[in-house]
C-alpha cells in the first residue's frame, strides 16, 4: 500500500506538472494546495493506527467513515418504508407532527400495513357506532389515604428530566399542559425553574432523591415534605426502574453539574450526580409499600405512587400481598414498558432487559385484581405511547391512563436523530448547548404540545365511538384482537388469562399457582 501511493502521489505530482503548463495564477496555486492536501492526509493515514482500513486505503478511505456518518438520514429519508421505521415509523411521527402543527391527517389510498401479517392487531369497531362524547373523561387518582386526589388525563407528559431536556423544551413542555390541562412529570433530575410555568406536576423521586436529599445522597424527609407543599405539585412518585434500562443507575458527570442542573438536583455545582441502581430506603416489598405511604403523608395527602418496569411476576406478587397485609396501597403504579426511550442506555439493556409495556400491563393489572385491590390503585402506561390507538390499546391491556415521552419531544420539534446522549440534539430538544437551544421557539413549541395532545385524546375518544363505546370505561379485552397466524385471529380475552376480583387471594389458578408461592412480601427474589 505505501507503494501504491507513493506512485499515486509521483503521478499526481507529474500531472501537476503538465497542468502547470497550461494553466496559471491563482487557479494553479488552489490546485496545488489540494494535492498537498491530498498527500499531507495520505501520509496522516498511513502513520497513524487507530484506523486500519486508513492504513490500507489512505485517503479513500475517508469516504467509508463520510457515508457511515449519513447512514441514519440515508437510511431514515430515503430507504425505510412509512411504516416499519425504528423507535418510531415514519407515519407514527408524520401523525405527530401533524396533529402538533394542527394540520390535515388524513391519509389517501388505504393502508400500507399487511393486515394479513401475524402479529398484527386491530380494535373490533361497531356496526352502530355512536356519536363522540361531548365531555372528555379523566381519570381520579386517589385511594383511601389521599386526601387530595387529583383528576388526571388521559395523555400526559412523561417522565424527561432537565439536564436531559433543554430549558426552552422544558418550558414548552409545561406551558403546553398548562394551556391542555394534563399532567407533566419532572423526570428524576429535580424541579427546575423551567417546570414552574404553570403545568401540574408529577414530581419523580428517584434512586439519587435529587432535590430532597441529603448530603450524603439519602432521602432528607424534611426538604421533601416543604417542596411537595407547593401547589403546583399534584402528586408524587417513586422510580423504581424505566423501561429502557431498567435495574441499571446513571452519572452525571461534574464537568455536566451546572449552577442550574444543582440547584434543581440539590447537589454540589461541578460535583459526580449518581443515581445508584437501588434505592436506600426500601430493600422489601413491605418497605417499599410503606415508604410510598409516607411519601403521601410528607406530601400532606397528595396521591403518592411508584414507576416501574416490570421484572420477575413473583416480585409484582409480593408487593401486592405487602399492600394486603398492611392494608396500604399506592394511589397509583405508573407501568413503564421495555420499549420505552431513554437519552442514552448500554444496547443490551435497551434490547434484552424488562418485560414489553403489554405484558407489563397484564400483568399489574391482574395482580391487583387477583387480590382485590385495582379499585384502590390507578394504572398509568408509559412506553412507546403516541397516537389515539394506542391509547385506546393500552386501556384495554389495564391502563386507566397513559404517558408519553419521545411523542411529546417529537410535538417540540424532535426529528428522531437519536443524538439524544452527545449534547448535539439539532432542533435544540435534548441539549444543554445555547447556541442549539435557541432554535426552539417556545410559544410556537407551547401551542403545539397543547395541540398534540388534545387531537390525540380527541382521536382515541373517536375511536372508542366507532367501537359504540361512551369512554374508556367500557373498553374490554375482547375488543382488541391480534393475528396469531395467516388464518387465526383472537382476542386479547382468548390470548391471555384474566382474573377474578379476589381469585389470588381465593384459589390462585395453576398458571399463577408457582408465582404465588414464590412471592414474599419480606423480600424481593434474588
Amino acid at each position: 500500500m505505501l507503494r501504491f501511493f507513493v506512485l499515486a502521489a509521483l503521478v499526481a505530482l507529474g500531472g501537476l506538472t503538465t497542468v502547470a503548463a497550461v494553466i496559471s495564477g491563482p487557479a494553479w496555486w488552489v490546485l496545488l494546495g489540494i494535492v498537498v492536501l491530498l498527500i499531507a492526509v495520505g501520509v496522516y493515514d498511513l502513520l497513524q493506527k487507530k484506523h486500519s482500513i486508513l492504513r490500507n486505503y489512505p485517503v479513500l478511505g475517508h469516504m467509508r467513515f463520510l457515508l457511515e456518518g449519513i447512514r441514519p438520514e440515508l437510511q431514515q429519508y430515503f430507504i425505510e418504508r412509512n411504516y416499519d421505521g425504528r423507535p418510531y415509523d415514519r407515519d407514527t411521527r408524520t401523525s405527530i407532527y401533524t396533529r402538533a402543527k394542527g394540520t390535515n391527517e388524513e391519509q389517501p389510498f388505504g393502508t400500507e400495513r399487511d393486515v394479513n401479517e401475524i402479529g398484527y392487531e386491530y380494535l373490533v369497531h361497531s356496526t352502530r357506532p355512536i356519536d363522540v362524547a361531548a365531555e372528555v373523561p379523566r381519570v381520579r387518582i386517589g385511594g383511601p389515604g389521599c386526601t387530595q386526589p387529583y383528576d388526571m388525563a388521559l395523555l400526559n407528559v412523561s417522565a424527561m428530566s432537565f439536564g436531559a431536556l433543554s430549558a426552552n423544551a422544558l418550558t414548552a413542555l409545561n406551558r403546553g399542559a398548562a394551556k391542555g390541562g394534563f399532567a407533566h412529570d419532572t423526570g428524576e433530575g429535580g424541579i427546575s425553574p423551567y417546570h414552574r410555568n404553570g403545568g401540574d406536576l408529577v414530581w419523580e423521586i428517584g434512586s439519587g432523591y435529587f432535590g430532597a436529599r441529603t448530603r450524603d445522597g439519602d432521602f432528607d424527609p424534611a426538604q421533601f415534605q416543604d417542596k411537595a407543599a407547593d401547589a403546583q405539585i399534584k402528586l408524587v412518585s417513586l422510580k423504581l426502574s424505566q423501561g429502557a434500562k431498567p435495574g441499571i443507575g446513571g452519572v452525571l458527570p461534574g464537568a455536566k453539574v451546572t449552577q442550574e442542573i444543582a440547584d434543581a438536583r440539590s447537589v454540589p455545582v461541578g460535583e459526580k450526580c449518581v443515581s445508584p441502581s437501588y434505592h436506600r430506603v426500601f430493600s422489601t416489598p413491605r418497605e417499599l409499600v410503606l415508604f410510598v405511604a409516607r411519601m403521601r403523608e410528607l406530601a400532606g395527602g397528595k396521591p403518592a405512587g411508584f414507576k416501574l418496569c416490570v421484572g420477575s411476576r413473583a416480585d409484582v406478587l409480593a408487593i401486592c400481598k405487602a399492600m394486603v397485609d398492611e392494608d396500604v396501597t399506592p394511589d397509583f403504579i405508573i407501568v413503564d414498558g421495555a420499549e420505552g426511550g431513554t437519552g442514552a442506555a448500554p444496547l443490551e439493556y435497551e434490547d434484552h432487559v424488562g418485560s414489553p409495556l403489554t405484558e407489563g400491563l397484564l400483568t399489574v393489572h391482574n395482580a391487583l385484581v387477583g387480590v382485590g385491590l385495582r379499585d384502590r390503585v390507578r394504572i398509568g402506561a408509559s412506553g412507546k405511547v403516541a397516537t389515539g390507538v394506542d391509547l385506546v390499546k393500552r386501556i384495554v391491556q389495564g391502563a386507566d391512563y397513559c404517558n408519553a415521552a419521545r411523542a411529546m419531544m417529537m410535538a417540540v420539534g424532535c426529528i428522531q436523530a437519536q443524538t439524544c446522549h452527545t449534547n448535539t440534539c439539532p432542533v435544540g430538544v435534548a441539549t444543554q448547548d445555547p447556541k442549539r437551544m435557541r432554535a426552539l421557539d417556545v410559544p410556537d413549541k407551547t401551542e403545539r404540545v397543547y395541540n398534540y395532545q388534545r387531537a390525540t385524546v380527541h382521536q382515541a375518544m373517536q375511536v372508542m365511538a366507532s367501537m359504540g363505546l361512551e369512554g374508556p370505561h367500557q373498553l374490554a379485552p375482547h375488543m382488541l384482537r391480534r393475528r396469531i397466524d395467516h388464518s387465526t385471529t383472537q382476542s386479547y380475552a382468548e390470548l391471555f388469562e384474566h382474573l377474578e376480583t379476589g381469585q389470588l387471594l381465593a384459589d390462585p389458578p395453576e398458571t399463577w399457582q408457582l408465582d404465588w408461592e414464590l412471592a414474599d412480601p419480606d423480600k424481593f427474589r434474588v
